[in-house]
């Protein structure tokens, strides 16, 4: 394959008025990450010269999602082939391949954009070269037809096709690759006279065969070409996004007792012979070591997670936890910007927050580190070795020295130095018959009333 520069634009101007969303539609999150973001990625995989976004006007949102790539702003809107020319002022001077995808197909993969490229680098010089899919209905799409030769001869709309065109199972996706040299000479030629009243980009055939320019084909899975029009296609997208991203981190060497409950970010980083079982939730941001075991229904964002550590059940990972290598953290334990050295244990029913537990130490059920003030977090420093029993409140800012010892149901408002017992809570009184005497009383008027 002929190297040359390459250009991407990506067409994002669009509102998506089927989702019913104040939302721009190439915003709308697949796997945690907008669907925007996705088609950028694999772009980058192209090691693009130049990225040109087409936004509409007043999407400043779609821009600072498009960051750092280059926007242009299509006003008003008319049609897939304007969209191009809008981006063209930015592409001016470039002479290299340039490749035309949407924002809102978030299931494109590197090899189809790596096929595309290829085929507009043939021998055969193409001018443009167009991806097309066989879908299992074929519906209103447009039909690519090709001669036997491989030759795209034209793109025909569903309403103006015939029964024998209309019978060819090859559809248009929309993706497109042009030689740069040449697009400008074929968006020139498009019109508007149409029923849509647009330039629409599918025109570029008709212009490029008129020339002898020629034009190719190559074909594409239904599901990576997938666009996303509504809500209900949305979910499509993810499902398809997770059951990809679940099979990547199978292959890598995880296991997943029941992937199809497993839901993943496009971001989470796994090692070898972790184990995940049924219905735990990645959100982004996560890194997770070798020999690791998350156990049912946890939840973990911004977090990572060293060598041999297990999570779980019922556990809540926040941003900002770090699991060291061998520690436990148990079922209903909530860990939120804190640290969690080597063998330490969090076993139960227990929120750290804005903390570092030191290495082996032992949180007791119940425990609160009690950071917020109402207006101002504080950090708890609890030393290795510490052992803190069971319903204790650690009031920080505070620190817990190593190899100290607090009593169950303590409330620590003041540093525990270093291998020091610590009780901090109030004494027990008995005050025998009491009981017995307090119940004879409501008996008594109980008895009065009736």
């Amino acid at each position: 394959m002929v190297k040359r520069a390459v250009a991407v634009v990506v067409l994002a101007a669009g509102q998506g008025t089927r989702m019913k969303s104040r939302l721009p539609k190439v915003l709308h999150a697949v796997a945690g990450q907008p669907m925007l973001r996705h088609v950028l990625d694999v772009a980058a995989t192209l090691k693009p010269a130049r990225v040109v976004v087409v936004t509409g006007r007043d999407q400043e949102a779609v821009a600072a999602a498009a960051k750092p790539a280059v926007t242009a702003i299509q006003h008003p809107a008319r049609g897939t082939g304007h969209a191009v020319m809008a981006a063209m002022p930015a592409l001016k001077g470039f002479g290299g391949d340039v490749v035309v995808l949407y924002g809102d197909t978030p299931l494109l993969t590197p090899a189809l954009l790596k096929n595309l490229l290829a085929m507009r680098r043939h021998k055969s010089d193409p001018a443009a070269v167009i991806v097309g899919f066989r879908p299992d209905d074929p519906g209103a799409y447009g039909r690519l037809i090709v001669t036997p030769k491989g030759q795209l001869e034209k793109i025909v709309e569903y309403k103006n096709a015939s029964a024998e065109e209309r019978a060819v199972r090859l559809c248009n996706a929309g993706l497109m690759a042009f030689d740069g040299a040449r697009l400008p000479a074929l968006l020139k030629k498009l019109s508007d006279r149409n029923a849509q009243g647009e330039y629409l980009l599918t025109d570029v055939v008709e212009q490029a065969n008129a020339r002898g320019w020629g034009c190719r084909v190559v074909e594409a899975d239904a599901v990576e070409v997938m666009g996303i029009n509504t809500r209900a296609e949305l979910s499509l997208a993810e499902a398809a996004m997770q059951q990809r991203l679940r099979q990547a981190a199978m292959a890598a060497g995880v296991t997943m007792t029941a992937p199809d409950t497993v839901y993943l970010r496009g971001d989470t980083a796994f090692g070898r012979d972790v184990v995940i079982e049924p219905f735990v939730v990645f959100g982004s941001g996560v890194s997770v070591g070798d020999d690791v075991t998350i156990r049912s229904h946890s939840h973990i964002e911004g977090a990572s997670i060293a060598n041999g550590a297990t999570i779980g059940p019922f556990a809540r990972l926040r941003p900002g936890a770090k699991i060291g290598t061998d520690a436990h953290i148990g079922n209903f334990v909530e860990i939120k910007n804190a640290a969690v050295e080597p063998g330490a244990k969090v076993n139960h029913l227990t929120y750290i927050g804005d903390a570092r537990v030191g290495a082996k130490a032992n949180i007791g059920a119940g425990t609160i580190t009690c950071n917020y003030d109402g207006f101002d977090k504080h950090h708890t420093d609890i030393g290795a070795g510490a052992f803190i029993g069971s319903n204790s409140a650690l009031v920080a800012p505070v620190k817990i020295g190593a190899g100290a010892m607090v009593a169950a149901g303590s409330v620590i408002t003041r540093d525990v130095p270093a291998d020091a017992l610590s009780v901090a809570r109030g004494r027990q009184e008995d005050k025998p018959g009491l009981a017995a005497k307090f119940r004879a009383i409501k008996a008594a008027k109980k008895k009065t009333k009736t």
